[in-house]
């Protein structure tokens, strides 16, 4: 296993300094605690709990947040824009910029496949580090830090409306330029437990845009973000 069996006072101040909030230190273990960490340690609790709780804050407090601020936009484009606002990858990006990853507990395996830096696992430690927020300080306070820490994603979506979802952003901007269909090809390299993805865009048979990452999904989302800021440039 990695990381100690309770965060220590420094390590927790600095979390929490990212957060702009306290959490009870019992509970802030407990919602950086990953099941493969549990595990190894004889089968404690995880943050899967506090994680269905705080994907559930965070659903509505983005939800309400969408409603009040586009009062103009109908439901489909609420909804697409609360998918993207909320999404593993988005979510990823704001757990990166608060160091999420140096503090989760891990054990041994996904640590050395990199489990610190993977997508899904530092947006449902974010999740459970919500709810953790929202079980210490109810729903005003836990909104307050949402709306503080996804205020940046917000505002994208709000101003490219699915375009934190790439691969629809771009579909959708092919068609309005009249293109064929988007066509991706993929491939992955390395070892199982480091395997790296490589994705292309083709566009009228032509190159658009190219990416990589963790999975092939992620790849296909960073070559479809990269056509989709070429083709609207154009």
């Amino acid at each position: 296993m990695t990381g100690p069996a309770a965060i220590t006072p420094r390590a927790a101040k600095q979390l929490l300094d990212g957060l702009g909030v306290t959490i009870d230190p019992e509970l802030l273990v407990l919602a950086l605690t990953h099941r493969s960490f549990a595990h190894e340690a004889g089968g404690i609790p995880t943050n899967e709990r506090l994680e269905f709780l705080g994907d559930s804050v965070l659903g509505l407090v983005v939800t309400e947040h969408l409603y009040r601020f586009h009062p103009g936009l109908p439901e489909g484009e609420l909804a697409k824009m609360r998918a993207a606002s909320v999404s593993q990858r988005a979510l990823a990006v704001v757990a990166r910029e608060i160091g999420i990853g140096s503090y989760v507990l891990l054990g041994r395996g996904e640590t050395t496949t990199g489990g610190a830096g993977k997508d899904s696992i530092l947006s449902d430690t974010l999740e459970a580090l919500l709810g953790a927020v929202y079980l210490c300080h109810g729903l005003d306070i836990a909104a307050g830090v949402i709306l503080r820490l996804l205020g940046p994603t917000l505002a994208r979506a709000a101003s490219l409306g699915v375009a934190l979802d790439w691969k629809t952003s771009l579909q959708e901007l092919v068609a309005t330029l009249g293109m064929s269909p988007v066509e991706y090809r993929s491939e992955g390299t390395g070892p199982d437990h480091a395997r790296v993805f490589e994705a292309k865009v083709l566009v009228d048979g032509e190159q658009r845009g190219w990416g990589e990452g963790t999975s092939k999904k992620l790849a296909e989302q960073r070559a479809a973000e990269d056509a989709y800021q070429r083709l609207r440039g154009q």
